[in-house]
C-alpha cells in the first residue's frame, strides 16, 4: 500500500476534532518562530514609539547623546539586553507577565547604559524629559503589545508553547488535558522498518508536534526507538519495564515515567541560522547560474525527447518522503523512477548530454529549488531512493542505523560525499561508510561545518566516482 493510501485510510479513523487539522496543520515551532520575530518586532516598535513620542516635547538635537541620536544608541543595546535575558523564549510566551518583566529588564537595563555612556562622553545636551519620555513611552508601549501577543499566541497556538502528541500502540493510557491522541495501532499503523510507506505516515503525523509521547506494545518498543532518533521532534516511550533503547533522559506523562528517545539535532537558534544560510546561498546560486541552467535546459530538450527535469520520490527529514528536481540524464523511456539499479560507467541509459552533466554534478543543480521550497538544505545527508540497494539488500535493510540518518533536512552535498564516498554501493561496506559520515555529521553540526563542507565540495563536484 502507498504512504498517500494508507493516510487517507488512517484519516478516516480520525476523529471529528482532529480530522483534518494534525495531518496537514502548520508545525508549531514554524508557528513559535513567527511569534518570536513578531514579538522582537513589536518591542522594536515599542522603543521607537517611545522615541517619537519625545519628539513631541523635545527638539531632536535635545535628544542626543555624544553627538547620537538617543534612538541610535538605545536599540543596539536593547537587542542585546533582549537577547540576553532570552525576552523571545518558549517561557515568556507561555507566561504574559515573564514576557512584561523580561521586556522591561531589558529597556531598564538600556536606560541604564544609555545613561553611562552619557556620562562617560560628557554630554550635556541629552533632555532628561526626553530621556524619561522616550524609555516611559517605550515602557507603556511594550506591556500593551504583550498583551497584544498574548491575544495572539492563544489564537494561534492555543495558549501552549509546544504541542503533544500521544500514539497509542497496544498500550492503553490516560489522556492528559492538551495532549492530542490518536490509536495507531487500531490503524494497523506501527514503524515497520522494511515499509517505508510505514514510515512516511508515521513520519507525517507527527510533522508538527514538539513533543511525541508513545504508549506502545512491548515488541515494538525497539522500531519506535529507531523511529524516533531520526526525526527532528522531541520523542518519548513510556516506561513500564526497564528498557531503555538508548534512552536520552527520563521525562514523565502526567504521573507516568517515560523514556526520552530523541530530542532534536538542533535547537531554535541553529535552526534559524541553518536556514537563513540556505536561502541567501540558494538564491544567489540560481541567480547567478541562471545563464547556466537555461543552457542546460535547452542542450537536455535538443538532445533526447522528454522532460528537462527528472522527478523522483526520496526520504527526507524525519524519514518523510518528498519529490526531488534533477537535470534529466537519461532517456525518458529508460528511468528508474525508484532508484533500483545504480548507474554504471558505460550506462546505455545515460544520453550524450547526460555523461556531461553527471560528470560535472551540473545535473544536480534543480536541487536549489528543493533547497527554496524547504524539503532540502544545502548541506545535509544525501536522499537516497527508496528503491537503492547496498549490494543485493534495500538500504534500511543494509544498516540498522539507516533510518537515524534523516534526523535534518537532506543536503545537496554532505560530508560523506567530501570525503569520496560517492557513486554506487555496491557492497553493504559502501553504505555504511556513507551512514557513518551522515551520524557523524549529525552529532557534529555547526554553521561552520556547513561552511566547510560547502568549501570543500567545490573540489570534489568533478569526481571519479560521478558518472
Amino acid at each position: 500500500m502507498r504512504a498517500k493510501d494508507i493516510n487517507k485510510a488512517f484519516s478516516s479513523q480520525l476523529p471529528p476534532e482532529l480530522l483534518g487539522h494534525q495531518l496537514l496543520r502548520y508545525p508549531s515551532r514554524d508557528k513559535r518562530t513567527i511569534l518570536y520575530f513578531l514579538s522582537f518586532v513589536l518591542d522594536m516598535a515599542s522603543m521607537l514609539g517611545g522615541y517619537g513620542l519625545a519628539l513631541f516635547v523635545r527638539e531632536p538635537q535635545w535628544l542626543e547623546s555624544g553627538g547620537f541620536a538617543l534612538i541610535i544608541l538605545a536599540i543596539p543595546l536593547f537587542i542585546m539586553f533582549e537577547i540576553a535575558r532570552e525576552v523571545q523564549s518558549e517561557e515568556s510566551l507561555n507566561s504574559r507577565l515573564l514576557g512584561i518583566q523580561r521586556s522591561l529588564g531589558a529597556l531598564v537595563a538600556t536606560a541604564l547604559a544609555v545613561l553611562g555612556l552619557t556620562f562617560l562622553s560628557g554630554s550635556e545636551d541629552l533632555s532628561r524629559i526626553g530621556f524619561l519620555v522616550t524609555f516611559g513611552g517605550a515602557a507603556f508601549f511594550l506591556v500593551i503589545s504583550k498583551f497584544l501577543l498574548d491575544w495572539i499566541f492563544k489564537k494561534i497556538l492555543n495558549g501552549s508553547a509546544t504541542t503533544t502528541i500521544l500514539l497509542l500502540d497496544g498500550l492503553p493510557t490516560k489522556r492528559e488535558q492538551g495532549v492530542d491522541v490518536l490509536d495507531v495501532g487500531q490503524a494497523g499503523l506501527w514503524p515497520d522498518l522494511n515499509r517505508p510507506e510505514m514510515i512516511d505516515s508515521l513520519s507525517r503525523i507527527i510533522a508538527s508536534y514538539d513533543r511525541v509521547v508513545i504508549a506502545c506494545r512491548f515488541d515494538h518498543r525497539a522500531a519506535w526507538s529507531t523511529f524516533l532518533k531520526g526525526h527532528d521532534v522531541g520523542g518519548e516511550i513510556l516506561l513500564d519495564r526497564d528498557l531503555l533503547h538508548g534512552a536520552v533522559a527520563v521525562g514523565q506523562y502526567g504521573n507516568q515515567d517515560t523514556i526520552v528517545i530523541s530530542r532534536g539535532p538542533l535547537n531554535l537558534v541553529q535552526s534559524i541560522q541553518k536556514r537563513a544560510l540556505d536561502i541567501f546561498v540558494a538564491s544567489l546560486a540560481l541567480l547567478f547560474l541562471a545563464p547556466l541552467l537555461l543552457l542546460v535546459a535547452f542542450a537536455i530538450k535538443s538532445d533526447s525527447p522528454g522532460p528537462i527535469l527528472f522527478r523522483q520520490v526520496r526520504v527526507g527529514q524525519g524519514n518523510r518522503q518528498f519529490k526531488i528536481y534533477k537535470f534529466r540524464s537519461m532517456r525518458a523511456d529508460l528511468g528508474d523512477l525508484r532508484g533500483n539499479i545504480s548507474a554504471s560507467r558505460d550506462d546505455q541509459r545515460i544520453t550524450r548530454v547526460g555523461h556531461l552533466i553527471r560528470k560535472t554534478s551540473i545535473d544536480e543543480l534543480p536541487q536549489l529549488l528543493n533547497v527554496l521550497r524547504g524539503d532540502m538544505s544545502l548541506v545535509g545527508p544525501r536522499p537516497h531512493a527508496l528503491g537503492s540497494l547496498a549490494g543485493n539488500d534495500l538500504f534500511w535493510q543494509a544498516s540498522k542505523q539507516y533510518w537515524l540518518r534523516h534526523a535534518l533536512k537532506p543536503g545537496i552535498t554532505g560530508l560523506a560525499q567530501v570525503r569520496g564516498f560517492r557513486g554506487a554501493t555496491q557492497q553493504v561496506e559502501d553504505l555504511e561508510q556513507r551512514v557513518r559520515c551522515d551520524l557523524e555529521y549529525l552529532s557534529n553540526w555547526s554553521i561552520g561545518l556547513d561552511l566547510m563542507i560547502l568549501l570543500k565540495t567545490l573540489r570534489v563536484v568533478v569526481h571519479k566516482n560521478a558518472y
